[in-house]
């Protein structure tokens, strides 16, 4: 841990009542989120700049994080879109050669406040047993009673669009192909797939770069458009695939995309992660409900009903497709095995799919990745 002359006393208060005291880490003051837990070991990088943790406070299971500091490459956005950080012992130091600072320093530079040195465990099992709870992190409040009113009284995830929090400021043409640490026998040849006639279009609701990355990588031109599109502006782009990207909490307030995805079905193939994926579940006639505690992590079990094969996937929502009164033209394709709840449905009229996990997973796993070349495949075969 930090120097004695460097701890900072923090408090972590959820509106059950529960409060941790701890040391404060990266920027100092008050901060409130959904308090949830990550069980990955590595990534956190990743995490910390994923568009779809805005409004959440972010545990990380593992104890020991920040070893390998952090740099630029690695980021899924352009800085850190969540609410907090909590975790067990954070690495006062950085030792990789690709890192530009730590994670203190990270923090500190995007006014995200931590907390570290509390019972990480016993935290996570208040989750699971309570459920994903409200929660303020504060350097300046101390005092327990007053925390847990300040957590009582901050807004919920649900019923709030935190997507117009994350959204792009205007289209954009992605360019920028996988990191060649991606793959370590280089990176893939752009050539081996569809050329650049081929264009894909993205609605971005919060989208991971590695995402735009793989599509770019497919071979085809990528047009990145802001989730709030509609579904004539996706099409005066002229599309030979439209891309759903993931993003933050509640799919249902979303009712403009969920219009436009359904304006768009049939036009031209579909692909939709994670928020994307409950937002074509909607589209279709489908309801979407709020997981106890959720998924998130780097080690979720889901099972392709298909061909009966397991693949171990990154997962990150804290709402799921529900099964009750699935409409006929969806069909599940995937479960998850933790909790058997939909992981993946296809459309049986028109080409369209979507999967509730990330196959584009960095830092893994990388067992899903198939989905992506299922997606170009599903363009090819469109007629021209």
């Amino acid at each position: 841990m930090f120097d004695d002359a460097e701890q900072r006393v923090a408090k972590l208060a959820l509106e059950d009542g529960t409060v941790f005291t701890g040391q404060a880490f990266g920027a100092e003051g008050t901060t409130f989120g959904e308090v949830v837990f990550n069980t990955s070991m590595t990534g956190y990088q990743e995490i910390l700049t994923d568009p779809s943790y805005c409004g959440q406070i972010v545990t990380m299971t593992y104890p020991e994080i920040g070893n390998y500091g952090v740099n630029e490459e690695d980021f899924e956005s352009a800085s850190p879109h969540l609410s907090g950080f909590i975790v067990r012992n954070p690495s006062p130091i950085a030792s990789n050669f690709r890192s530009s600072g730590t994670l203190d320093q990270f923090l500190v530079k995007h006014n995200i406040i931590g907390i570290s040195a509390i019972d990480t465990r016993k935290l996570v099992r208040c989750i699971r047993d309570q459920g994903a709870m409200r929660g303020v992190i504060s350097s300046e409040e101390l005092d327990d009673s007053t925390l847990v009113e300040m957590a009582r009284n901050s807004e919920s995830l649900v019923g709030t669009d935190l997507v117009q929090r994350v959204l792009p400021d205007q289209p954009m043409d992605w360019c920028e192909k996988l990191s060649g640490w991606w793959d370590m026998k280089g990176p893939v040849d752009r050539t081996a797939r569809s050329g650049p006639d081929t264009h894909l279009v993205a609605l971005d609701f919060g989208m991971k770069r590695n995402i735009a990355r793989h599509l770019y990588n497919l071979g085809c031109r990528v047009t990145i458009l802001p989730g709030t599109a509609t579904a004539e502006e996706v099409m005066a782009n002229k599309p030979n695939g439209i891309f759903l990207s993931n993003g933050p909490g509640d799919p249902e307030p979303l009712t403009y995309a969920i219009k436009t995805i359904r304006d768009l079905l049939g036009q031209a193939p579909i692909f939709g992660i994670c928020l994307g994926h409950q937002l074509f579940a909607q589209a279709c006639g489908a309801s979407t409900f709020k997981l106890k505690f959720g998924h998130r992590g780097g080690n979720q079990p889901v099972l392709n009903e298909a061909n009966g094969r397991i693949e171990i996937t990154s997962q990150n929502h804290g709402f799921a497709v529900s099964d009750e009164n699935l409409p006929p033209e969806l069909i599940v394709t995937h479960r998850n095995l933790n909790d058997n709840t939909i992981a993946g449905l296809r459309h049986t009229q028109y080409p369209a799919f979507s999967v509730q996990y990330h196959p584009e997973a960095s830092a893994g796993p990388h067992d899903s990745q198939y989905l992506f070349q299922e997606f170009m495949a599903m363009v090819d075969a469109q007629p021209v």
